[in-house]
């Protein structure tokens, strides 16, 4: 196959139709567009969406979906994450820099899923009760 033997299938490019050419085509006067009425107006048509003055689909069906404020500064986290972050205390900051959330978030919640190796103390993170029991039987602190 070679770009200059290339050419489109058959019957995909057809010509277009010449109208307004006199009453013996059988596309002239009108154009194919009718007597009257908006369609047949030049630049009669109506907006997207529009149904003739009914209520259109859009606005009858009811709206859906919420996306919270809140989500967008707050993250979860495991127990399991908190091995990876080095030091005694674990705190925004901490997670910050070893990229645990993002730069945006400023409230982070800890919960029970992992076992921990080592002791550390929590401040300033909310935590659930499972993540504090696993916390406070590896020999750490929440605050």
């Amino acid at each position: 196959m070679k770009l200059n033997t290339l050419s489109p299938a058959e019957g995909a490019k057809t010509k277009g139709v010449r109208v307004g050419r006199g009453i013996g085509c059988g596309m002239g006067k009108t154009c194919g567009r009718g007597h009257k009425g908006q369609k047949a107006r030049a630049g009669g048509y109506h907006k997207v969406g529009f149904e003739g003055g009914q209520m259109p689909l859009q606005r009858r069906l009811p709206k859906f979906g919420f996306r919270s404020a809140l989500a967008r500064v707050t993250q979860e986290l495991r127990v399991a994450d908190l091995e990876k972050v080095p030091g005694e205390v674990i705190d925004l900051i901490s997670l910050r820099d070893v990229d645990l959330i993002g730069s945006g978030i400023k409230a982070v919640k800890i919960f029970g899923e992992g076992k921990l190796t080592r002791k550390f103390v929590v401040r300033g993170l909310r935590v659930s009760k499972s993540a504090k029991l696993a916390i406070e039987s590896a020999g750490g602190l929440v605050e």
